[in-house]
């Protein structure tokens, strides 16, 4: 794949369909010929500011039709989007964009009020600003080499600080032709995305729409009302959901039934609990149940709707371009049942971490990515994911990661030991609990505030318990497991 070419994805697409709907945004509607023309403009404004190609750009915008010209802007010109996550703090955003060496910043209006006064480094411009400026020709890349860099972003890692996975546009293509191999495609098909841009399980989406010639909804939040509404009045055939989105889709449906023309809701974020899948079955609704990361550029794993209750908690089998193992830790492949490492590989998977040459081999070996999550494969070959990332925690399809609390959490001169786990939530699946191991005397008010400066507000510790000391093992290793059974312990004395 090293050599290998394509044209500038949005340019062949604009040629290939200029009349076909890009996009749907609110009131707004444009064509793949419309979004091309006002990205070649965003690219020549882009490149009148100064940005050039192979540059690393922050990108910090919403779900928004100017984010999609804007990433495609950059595509056109080979800049490098390093795509942020708008819930973080001033303080994780600053550690990204040092860490992704960012030349640039393109954020939103409102965010500039953020204080990211540290950033006299990094040239920053708002939305509005990049739109006031004179465009220059931009000079376009008419191909793109698979093995490029398109787009960094970042994901936590259960030790340390957050790792820029490097997704390259062999990567997007291939996923794109696995997602289509997978859900097949149809010329009617209509895509909904309401979940955010920055995550892979929205920018897939727009990749998949370039490539496809695929018209996307984009709204620029969930909104269930507005969700069945769009979905029978824009003929929408598959949405990207999370296990509290489709919930709340089937609970607000009540008596009705989703339009005859969908086909299907790709589910991610964990496994689904029976219930929901029932309620499904019953309104007719497919579910498409998925194991993927940022490093496989969205899904790699999936489960077909007509296993999704004989294969229940089965994440499924990998994509036509993919290949997945199960790995014990002296490096046999495990049997039938047994549990071990997952592995997977494919044309989808990321090369490597962004400056991370020694994480990048502690974690692919001969192309494998060993994901550090623990699971299964059964007689046919289905997985069953037991521990995602050992002690991650889902909280309504948001990925938090205990370590990463607990470091803000140590900061605090009153803490002297910490630790985080996931606790069971009727909104949104999980929320975090912490322990805390006192020097002094210290609220849970104080240490609520002392996050808030620190952590993106889904990450918030929602349970704070004071304890003499946490559990460890014979290496003094945080035994979070035993974490989790303290605050069973605890409910149930209480009741």
């Amino acid at each position: 794949m090293q050599n290998e070419t394509m044209p500038n994805f949005l340019k062949k697409r604009a040629f290939l369909t200029p009349d076909r709907t890009a996009v749907f945004f609110q009131d707004q509607t444009l064509t793949f010929k419309e979004l091309y023309n006002r990205s070649l403009k965003t690219a020549g404004q882009v490149q009148a500011s100064g940005v050039q190609k192979d540059q690393f750009v922050g990108v910090l915008l919403k779900n928004h039709l100017d984010t999609v010209v804007i990433l495609f802007a950059l595509q056109l010109i080979g800049v490098k989007a390093v795509i942020l996550n708008s819930r973080l703090t001033a303080v994780e955003l600053l550690w990204q964009l040092n860490d992704a060496k960012a030349s640039f910043l393109i954020l939103e209006d409102e965010f500039a009020e953020m204080e990211l006064a540290q950033l006299a480094s990094i040239k920053t411009f708002t939305k509005e600003c990049l739109y006031e400026i004179i465009p220059v020709k931009p000079t376009i890349k008419d191909e793109v080499s698979l093995s490029d860099i398109c787009t960094i972003m970042y994901t936590s890692g259960t030790t340390g600080n957050p790792k820029g996975v490097i997704q390259t546009y062999g990567n997007h293509w291939w996923s794109s032709v696995g997602s289509a191999l997978n859900l097949g495609f149809m010329e009617t098909d209509c895509w909904l995305c309401t979940v955010p841009l920055f995550h892979i399980s929205g920018f897939s989406i727009l990749m998949r729409s370039v490539i496809y010639g695929m018209p996307i909804v984009l709204h620029d939040h969930f909104d269930v009302e507005r969700t069945i509404e769009d979905i029978q009045t824009k003929k929408v055939t598959i949405m990207s959901v999370v296990g509290t989105m489709l919930t709340r889709i089937v609970d607000a449906l009540r008596e009705r039934r989703l339009a005859n023309h969908f086909r299907c809701m790709l589910l991610g974020g964990g496994p689904a609990p029976l219930p929901l899948l029932k309620a499904c079955v019953d309104k007719e609704i497919p579910v498409f149940q998925t194991y993927g990361m940022t490093e496989s550029s969205s899904q790699i794993v999936t489960l077909s709707p007509e296993y999704s209750l004989t294969k229940l908690g089965s994440a499924g089998k990998p994509l036509f371009p993919a290949e997945l193992k199960i790995v014990h830790d002296d490096g046999r492949a495990a049997t039938a049942g047994e549990a071990g490492e997952i592995a997977v590989k494919g044309p989808n998977v990321t090369p490597g971490y962004l400056y991370r040459p020694e994480v990048t081999n502690e974690k692919i070996h001969d192309g494998w990515l060993y994901t550090g999550d623990i699971g299964y494969l059964d007689e046919e070959g289905f997985l069953y994911v037991i521990d995602r990332r050992s002690d991650l925690i889902i909280s309504g399809g948001e990925n938090i990661y205990p370590a990463e609390v607990e470091a803000v959490l140590l900061a605090h001169p009153a803490v002297k030991e910490a630790g985080v786990t996931g606790i069971d939530d009727a909104k949104w699946g999980q929320v975090p609990a912490a322990f805390i191991v006192k020097r002094e005397e210290v609220t849970v008010d104080d240490l609520q505030q002392f996050c808030l400066t620190q952590l993106a507000k889904y990450k918030m510790p929602k349970v704070f318990y004071f304890t003499e000391k946490l559990p460890r093992n014979a290496a003094k290793k945080l035994l979070r497991r035993e974490l989790r059974e303290w605050v069973a312990d605890h409910e149930n004395s209480q009741d």
